[in-house]
């Protein structure tokens, strides 16, 4: 049996990656940071089949200890402070976690056991200001934002690691995946949940950004699938994962409140204070190496994607709202 350890479990993508693991009868050790509150809604129903320890990429030394008790086969470092507007606030902490703490995971198996086959986190967002329409592997970097500068690092890091001492350290390029278990705050699922909403009646408006920023957008599930396929390969690499596809966001707000049944122009509010700093207005893949080399490929279209979040997100508000309804008779009752 593999051993696999996740930094990043309780997140989207790390949820599902523990599950496909766990599937393929992996043993899954999912890294977590001890706070006030650990956000374990995504992985609760995988139960006590998903193990978790306690550790942090800002502390190399719970690093090394995760590993040398575990002895992992493989390690996906899924672990970032991850939310662009953010990454402006929080710009030290976000080099910290999302960049130096790569260095910190690669140090740590380099000195326990560099046989480890280790998988990096890349972004699209590295590419910033597109030098080049679609990007691919060979595309220069030039992030707007110190989260795409803070992933930059990161990805050179991996790949000094790899040539340096010759280990098999990967990334995964991957451009924006979504799932009905993207967090709130990311504009995917601010739309769906709030085109859920208004259908309702429970809100009368959704204040977004730039809306012409656009963007490739996959499934989540296949981007996972994905990972593990760059884990499997022969030789360590980087990949593009993919659709190859555009979308603007104004096309998926208005494609998702058409899921609604809902014309988007009678509820959308332009608001500055959702516009970036340095904004990423085109990013699409090219995936030509991962469809060749990995045999992936995408599974779900644009069009499918919206319409399973926003399904998910009218049946999430509809318990919600029996859940609030319930709360009110018993408080009255008392």
């Amino acid at each position: 049996m593999k051993t696999a350890l996740i930094t990043g479990v309780t997140g989207q993508d790390g949820s599902y990656l523990a599950e496909l693991l766990l599937q393929k009868g992996y043993r899954v050790i999912g890294l977590i940071r001890r706070t006030s509150t650990v956000p374990t809604e995504r992985i609760y129903h995988l139960g006590e089949s998903l193990e978790l320890v306690s550790g942090d990429l800002l502390d190399e030394k719970s690093l090394r200890h995760i590993l040398e008790t575990y002895n992992p086969d493989e390690v996906y470092n899924l672990a970032a402070q991850s939310f662009v507007p953010e990454s402006w606030t929080q710009a030290i902490l976000t080099g910290e976690v999302t960049g130096l703490g790569v260095t910190r995971l690669l140090n740590a198996i380099y000195d326990v056991s560099p046989k480890i086959r280790f998988y990096q986190a890349s972004t699209s967002e590295m590419f910033g200001k597109a030098q080049t329409v679609p990007q691919n592997e060979h595309t220069p970097f030039y992030p707007r934002s110190p989260y795409g500068a803070a992933k930059v690092y990161g990805h050179w890091m991996t790949v000094n690691f790899r040539e340096s001492y010759g280990m098999f350290a990967s990334s995964g390029i991957l451009f924006n995946h979504e799932s009905p278990r993207r967090g709130m705050e990311f504009v995917t699922r601010k739309v769906t949940y709030a085109a859920a909403r208004i259908a309702a009646g429970l809100q009368t408006e959704l204040r977004m950004g730039n809306l012409d920023a656009q963007r490739d957008w996959g499934y989540a599930p296949d981007y996972v699938e994905g990972m593990w396929r760059i884990l499997q390969a022969e030789e360590p690499g980087d990949y593009i994962l993919a659709t190859g596809q555009t979308h603007s966001v104004r096309e998926w707000v208005d494609k998702s409140f058409q899921a609604a049944g809902l014309d988007y122009r009678n509820y959308v509010v332009t608001d500055k204070k959702f516009v970036r700093p340095a904004e990423v207005d085109l990013l699409v893949g090219d995936a030509t190496k991962a469809h060749t080399m990995l045999g992936w490929t995408p599974s779900v279209t644009f069009d499918q994607l919206i319409h399973i979040m926003v399904d998910a997100d009218h049946k999430l508000v509809a318990e919600q709202e029996a859940a609030r309804h319930v709360i009110a008779q018993i408080r009255g009752i008392q």
